[in-house]
């Protein structure tokens, strides 16, 4: 066996390595992903007034602030169950959709799809074939011009000719994983820069009512601040304005470049291509109206999407065997092999900084994959349409979609999906408002409140499923406790030797070139990493969280 390691792996949050192990064939026979960047927020938040868990909380990471800032407050409202008024709600929700689409645009695009596109190749593409080649996939395609990309290539040109290639500079150009044309690509790295000013745009719309982004202000124990965004005519309509533009480009371009995709990689989505174990989780929620959720819960078990079992908090567990943690609660790192490689020849080597989460003492994986499978199978009628449309149009199976390829087609139908959410919850809102209920803040007396309690949240974010554990005594923050999804998706193996779905998407994978192993940040981008969010503080004796027994570490 051959060891061949990657670190750090870029266009991603925070710092992943991976270590994969080859046969005489180049195909990947064992794989050790690793967090190696040590963050302990939970001990920031000791001892804090519960109402600024937000605020710290929100700093876990960059990218998912408004994400971890909505599980902190609704882990405290729980603890002291807040009910949170229907427009705060609704403006959170506003908030979180919003951010939803502007991670999954700029994961496909800027952080992911380099990994699919020959900038290189471009560059002999044929302007007006382009033109042709974009009507596979949409009759209207987006910014679909002769002149357009012979603009974008002048553009490109520009880059290779001056040696600044920026973003585009050390890649894997001519490798032989890459099955793109040229004009495939042209398309690709087109939207690539129109990504770039989609991405302004829909940050506009998370601070209209966040009142800035990354890390919003308007979120607070009991509801929103944002009730003046909400009653201005002039915001509203921003919002809705912004919301089109998005649902244009999502249309017209992210999710036929998602189509190219799967009909170009084909082979590979039929071979099953970064499939992990088939274990999948979602938490649902976002009330929709009456009983309708945006997402629905339950738990997959290999791939057997006739049997959805309920989702149990209860299932929950976390172990450190072969994390950088010792039974003592404190930070027990063990040095690099004289090679260089993690320590990983016995079932006892500790190889990563991020925890192993097990659900029913099952690794899971999580995301929008997850989501947009559990949703569908369960006969949600709201996304029933997107999916069956997407695997018409690729002639794909839906077990297809449980690939390296599938989970981009996964995020770019969510995408999609939400969108048409998104003027649904708009209308809601103006409804309220109509009939007088400007309410967005539920009043309480934070000094009558109980001294002691225990609190959880479960939400659906961009990347999964996160939770958030509060425990209160004498008024504060007496523990906390983040899972967040990549912490599932990045577990290590741990005592009982599963792999986590990196892990096991990468097994079997065949190598074209070791020296420039493009496939494994293939697998691992399609995942969206988050290392910043998956390292924490956690109970090292393994207690199951729902019940809140975390050690002092």
């Amino acid at each position: 066996m051959k060891k061949i390691v990657i670190d750090p792996v870029t266009r991603i949050e925070g710092h992943l390595r991976a270590e994969v192990e080859i046969d005489e064939n180049n195909i990947i026979r064992e794989a050790y992903v690793s967090g190696q960047l040590f963050r302990g927020i939970e001990m920031i938040l000791k001892n804090r007034d519960p109402r600024d868990a937000g605020l710290l909380a929100g700093r876990i990471c960059g990218v998912c602030t408004n994400s971890h800032f909505r599980g902190a407050i609704t882990a405290v409202e729980n603890a002291y169950s807040l009910a949170v008024p229907k427009n705060a709600e609704i403006i959170r929700d506003l908030i979180a959709m919003a951010l939803f689409i502007q991670d999954h645009v700029v994961h496909f695009y800027h952080l992911h799809m380099l990994d699919f596109v020959d900038v290189v190749s471009a560059l002999s593409a044929n302007p007006q074939a382009t033109t042709q080649e974009a009507h596979k996939y949409h009759s209207h395609p987006f910014r679909n011009a002769h002149a357009h990309y012979e603009a974008v290539l002048t553009k490109l040109d520009t880059f290779v000719k001056a040696g600044r290639l920026g973003p585009f500079s050390n890649g894997y150009w001519g490798h032989k994983a890459y099955r793109l044309t040229p004009e495939q690509n042209l398309i690709l790295l087109s939207h690539y820069l129109e990504a770039l000013k989609f991405q302004t745009h829909i940050s506009k719309a998370i601070a209209i009512f966040g009142g800035k982004t990354p890390h919003p202000q308007t979120l607070v124990v009991g509801g929103v601040t944002s009730v003046a965004d909400m009653l201005n005519p002039q915001r509203l309509n921003d919002y809705l304005f912004i919301i089109k533009e998005v649902k244009e480009f999502i249309h017209r371009a992210y999710l036929p470049d998602t189509k190219l995709l799967a009909i170009a990689y084909r082979d590979e989505i039929k071979a099953g291509v970064g499939r992990a174990n088939g274990n999948f989780m979602s938490v649902g929620g976002y009330a929709f109206e009456g009983e309708l959720q945006l997402f629905e819960s339950g738990v997959v078990y290999g791939h057997d999407f006739d049997t959805i079992h309920p989702f149990d908090e209860h299932q929950i567990t976390e172990r450190i065997d072969r994390a950088w943690y010792n039974e003592a609660h404190e930070i027990e790192y063990t040095d690099l092999n004289e090679d260089g490689t993690l320590k990983t020849a016995t079932s006892h080597d500790k190889y990563s900084w991020v925890k192993a989460p097990r659900y029913n003492n099952q690794t899971m994986e999580t995301g929008p994959l997850a989501r947009m499978a559990i949703t569908y199978k369960k006969g949600n009628p709201l996304v029933q349409s997107f999916i069956d449309e997407f695997l018409e149009a690729t002639q794909l199976e839906f077990i297809d979609l449980s690939t390296t390829v599938g989970r981009n087609a996964a995020r770019a139908i969510e995408s999609e999906y939400i969108c048409e959410y998104i003027f649904k919850l708009i209308g809601n809102l103006i409804q309220n408002i109509k009939y007088y209920d400007t309410q967005t803040w539920t009043h309480y007396d934070f000094n009558a409140l109980p001294l002691q309690a225990k609190g959880r949240a479960f939400l659906e974010v961009p990347r999964g499923m996160l939770s958030h554990f509060v425990s209160i005594d004498e008024g504060k923050i007496s523990n906390y406790s983040v899972i967040a999804p990549t912490t599932w998706n990045a577990s290590p193996k741990n005592y009982d030797a599963l792999r986590g779905a990196y892990e096991e998407a990468l097994i079997g994978i065949k190598l074209e070139d070791p020296k420039n192993p493009l496939e494994v940040l293939k697998v691992l981008h399609s995942f969206d990493p988050c290392l910043a969010c998956a390292v924490h503080i956690i109970d090292t004796k393994g207690k199951e969280l729902s019940r809140f027994k975390i050690g002092n570490g």
